[in-house]
């Protein structure tokens, strides 16, 4: 699975030379990386000075990994924020949302949306996607209409994609899919493993769309026990499977009342857990889920701005970090999308938690947004060693916030406003807040596309009243 991003002629070799490169965390000077035409490093050289025909960067990291995303969130940014609640009622705002979308104007918000995410620094986004049909849960005339509208989405912007396409076949455990939830569902873990296999070969086979292609399963309250057991059997051993998992405390609730375990002990009990699977969230866990997630070595996607901002919790990041687990980060509902504050909100729940400084070093936080990131979304190791993506992100240092930074410490003080140029494949696809594309988005900016996709979105004026009839000649009015 390479996540191809696909876009526009082929491209010859090219050589980029890094003032400083961060490898692993660790400022490296001078290092020249060559690029063969399959958008994969051949030479790393360390140590250089720059030679003719060279690209000249400043200061870079690795291309930054949005683990997950569910992209038409986007639409609630700023909508969502006054009247307190909590996720069940920000859930219902969602729901409407999802209920406007139809294949054209989902590719229009998620090129807007992934347009953002390139220019701030991501480099490869894990769509966790389940709009599947219509709002009524009928198909569309193609039934994969939602999924090509993302596919389409990303290569017109130069982003990489994985797609996580999603089972969710309940409503609750043991409740049916509500109204509102209709377009999510495929009856049956058999239908959604069919229609997965023919998305799989309608991408493998249309070299219009090269991407990557994973599974999601929604979570324990959206998938029974025995549609968990057979979508894990029926996926390929080496695809990557997502899941969220103990998001709110009345998950953990039900899962217990229905089946005397926690989410983490279903998973446990079906043989679910492995390093292929990425657990989303994990923030009200037990010790013994902890160490269970840990012992089965899964990624865990945390997801700060989003869990900070619904009011879920801080999960134990830490300890699951040291039990084995590995950490990738998300941004979730995308009402922030900045790789940056994603690392900072990491660290700084961390410290909230534990009254102490310095949880995670900044490589530490580094590796969960790149080389964790990466793994999980099943794009291989991102260590910029040869043979790896040469996906690249570079960052001002002279800016009002990073001045004077040490540069392993960019993780800690940089934003998405001081990324430079982004390289995706080999290849610069953003460049100071710009678009560089193949396509008719070169030279836009994100905002300029997200305009137009979310006035589309609102809804139509409600028709004026119609005006009183005329009052008869010397009657009332």
């Amino acid at each position: 699975m390479t996540g191809d991003t696909g876009s526009g002629p082929a491209r010859p070799a090219v050589t980029y030379w890094c003032e400083t490169l961060l490898i692993d965390g660790a400022p490296t000077p001078g290092v020249r990386l060559e690029a063969g035409a399959d958008g994969r490093i051949t030479r790393v050289t360390q140590r250089s000075a720059p030679l003719p025909g060279d690209v000249r960067l400043g200061t870079v990291l690795p291309g930054m990994a949005n683990a997950h995303s569910h992209a038409f969130h986007r639409a609630l940014r700023g909508r969502t924020h006054a009247g307190g609640g909590d996720f069940w009622q920000w859930r219902e705002a969602m729901y409407q949302v999802a209920g406007l979308l139809d294949p054209e104007l989902y590719f229009e918000l998620a090129r807007a949306v992934f347009a953002e995410m390139l220019a701030s620094g991501y480099t490869a986004v894990g769509e966790f996607h389940y709009l599947h049909h219509r709002s009524d849960g009928t198909p569309y005339p193609h039934r994969h209409a939602m999924e090509l509208a993302l596919a389409r989405a990303a290569r017109a912007v130069g982003i990489r994609l994985v797609l996580l396409d999603t089972l969710y076949l309940s409503g609750g455990i043991r409740k049916p899919l509500a109204p509102e939830q209709r377009a999510f569902g495929d009856g049956s873990a058999s239908a959604w493993l069919e229609r997965w296999q023919t998305l799989r070969t309608r991408v493998a086979d249309d070299p219009e769309v090269k991407i990557g292609l994973g599974a999601a399963l929604h979570s324990v309250r959206a998938v029974p026990p025995e549609a968990l057991r057979e979508a894990l059997a029926g996926l390929p051993p080496t695809v990557p499977v997502h899941i969220h998992l103990s998001e709110q405390p009345q998950e953990n609730a039900d899962c217990r009342a229905a089946y005397g375990t926690t989410p983490t002990g279903l998973l446990a009990s079906l043989a679910g857990l492995s390093p292929r699977l990425s657990v989303v969230h994990a923030t009200h866990l037990s010790d013994a889920d902890v160490a269970l997630l840990g012992a089965s070595e899964v990624t865990v996607v945390m997801c700060p701005t989003t869990e900070a901002d619904l009011g879920d919790g801080i999960g134990p990041a830490l300890r699951l970090h040291r039990a084995g687990a590995r950490i990738a980060l998300g941004s979730d509902q995308n009402a922030v999308v900045d790789p940056f504050l994603e690392m900072r909100g990491l660290e700084a729940g961390e410290r909230l938690a534990s009254g102490k400084r310095g949880r995670f070093t900044p490589a530490e936080l580094l590796a969960a947004a790149t080389d964790n990131g990466y793994f999980c979304l099943g794009l291989g190791a991102h260590r910029l060693r040869p043979g790896e993506l040469c996906d690249l992100v570079e960052v001002a240092t002279d800016t009002v916030r990073t001045l004077g930074s040490a540069p392993a410490q960019l993780p800690l003080t940089a934003t998405s406003a001081d990324v430079r140029r982004v390289i995706v494949h080999g290849r610069v696809v953003a460049d100071s807040g710009r678009l560089v594309a193949w396509d008719g988005t070169a030279g836009h900016r994100p905002e300029e596309l997200l305009r137009s996709a979310l006035a589309a979105l609102e809804p139509a004026p409600a028709p004026a009243p119609a005006p009183a009839p005329a009052p008869a000649p010397g009657g009332r009015p």
